[in-house]
Parts: structure tokens; C-alpha cells; sequence
């Protein structure tokens, strides 16, 4: 199983975030991608209903499953972890570190995202407590990702200044630009939504490839 090692940085792994479909579940699993996200923030485009796609347990042990979760109040992370529906929960709102760290307490392994506009947000990037920090661009309000680059050096500056923490470089990433970032930051994985599609939630398999490519080139 592609279990933790994704945190690990022995190269860069690639996520597909925003996963709506068993298909392309399968498929990207099949094509050795490392990481799928599945968005259950109900306001996302990309919105996955836990309640009606249990096909997601199908995937265990083939590919690292990541629900994603906006300002979450109720228990739904917790309950889809145990019911053995993700592996990891990616925090994608306003949540505090006392929000992290109950994760952390109860054995979830906790990946927060972080938008990133200047050199003063990497110290907050730094303080969750998470197995992981996924840094975006900064977009007060938009959630679940903006789909725009930002500056790379405020990723090379957070590796720097939190070398323990594993990274995940996301914001805009494409197959054109993706050897790139992995060349310049050295993230553990780089997070694409957009850049692998044809439409919202609808995945192009071409752009993965190249994407896959593009983290193998670099190792």
C-alpha cells in the first residue's frame, strides 16, 4: 500500500485532487498516481457525497485516499476515517491548531492547507501540528484551492525554515509547469486539480501522465 510514505520526500508525489468518479478513481490508481483527493465540502464544484459514493473503501490499499474538509463542525471526518473511506484528512479552511491537533490525538494522520501570500505567513504555516502542511496561493474566502500560482521562493523559504515538515507544493500547477516546481521547491507532492482536467471533477488522463512524468523527471 501507498500508505505514509507520501509525507516521506524520497521524490516528489503527485495528488488528484477533486475526484468525483469511480472510474477515474481506478484509472489513476492503475496509472501509479500516489494520491487522490475527494472533496466533501458541499459548496465545492468538485463536491463528492460521502453518503452516496461508498465505492471510495474499494480503493484501500491501492492508492492513498485524502478527504478534503472545509471548516468541518460536525463529526464527518472522523466517522469516514473509521468507516475505512480515507486514509488522510486534508483541512482546507480556517481551522486552528487545536482543531489539527485533535486529529493528531485520535491517530488521523492530518494534512493542513495554507495559503500563502507573503514571508509572514510562513511562520503561521508552521505552527498546525499537521503530518503535513499543503501550501496555495492566498485567496481569503476561496477554498478548496484557487487554481493561480503563487511565489515558489515562499515555498523554498517555508522548507527552509521547517525542513521536519513535510511540503505539498499546490496553486496552478500544470503539465506544463510541473517539472518545474518539482525542480525549484522539492516538494514531497505536488497537488493538482485543475491542471489534470477536462472539466471541473471530469479528469484528463493525458495531463496526469505528463504530470507523472514530470515527478519522475526529477527524482
Amino acid at each position: 500500500m501507498r500508505d505514509l510514505e507520501f509525507f516521506v520526500n524520497k521524490g516528489t508525489s503527485l495528488k488528484i485532487c477533486g475526484v468525483t468518479a469511480r472510474s477515474d478513481a481506478e484509472k489513476l490508481a492503475a496509472m501509479g498516481v500516489h494520491a487522490v483527493g475527494f472533496n466533501f465540502w458541499p459548496l465545492s464544484k468538485r463536491y463528492l457525497d460521502p453518503r452516496t459514493n461508498p465505492w471510495m473503501q474499494g480503493l484501500a490499499g491501492g492508492i492513498l485516499r485524502v478527504g478534503v474538509f472545509v471548516n468541518e463542525s460536525s463529526d464527518l471526518p472522523y466517522r469516514l476515517y473509521g468507516e475505512g473511506m480515507i486514509d488522510v484528512v486534508q483541512l482546507h479552511g480556517d481551522e486552528t491548531p487545536e482543531r489539527v491537533g485533535g486529529f493528531r490525538k485520535a491517530g488521523i494522520p492530518v494534512i493542513k492547507a495554507v495559503g500563502v501570500r507573503d514571508v509572514s505567513d510562513i511562520d503561521a504555516a508552521g505552527s498546525y501540528g499537521s503530518d503535513a502542511v499543503l501550501l496555495d496561493a492566498h485567496a481569503p474566502q476561496v477554498f478548496g484551492g484557487t487554481g493561480e500560482t503563487f511565489d515558489w521562493g515562499l515555498a523554498n523559504a517555508f522548507g527552509k525554515r521547517f525542513p521536519a515538515i513535510p511540503m505539498i507544493l499546490a496553486g496552478g500547477i500544470t503539465p506544463e509547469n510541473a517539472g518545474q516546481a518539482v525542480g525549484e521547491v522539492r516538494p514531497v507532492a505536488l497537488d493538482v486539480a485543475s491542471g489534470a482536467e477536462i472539466s471541473p471533477g471530469v479528469k484528463d488522463f493525458k495531463k496526469v501522465a505528463a504530470l507523472l512524468e514530470a515527478c519522475v523527471s526529477q527524482r
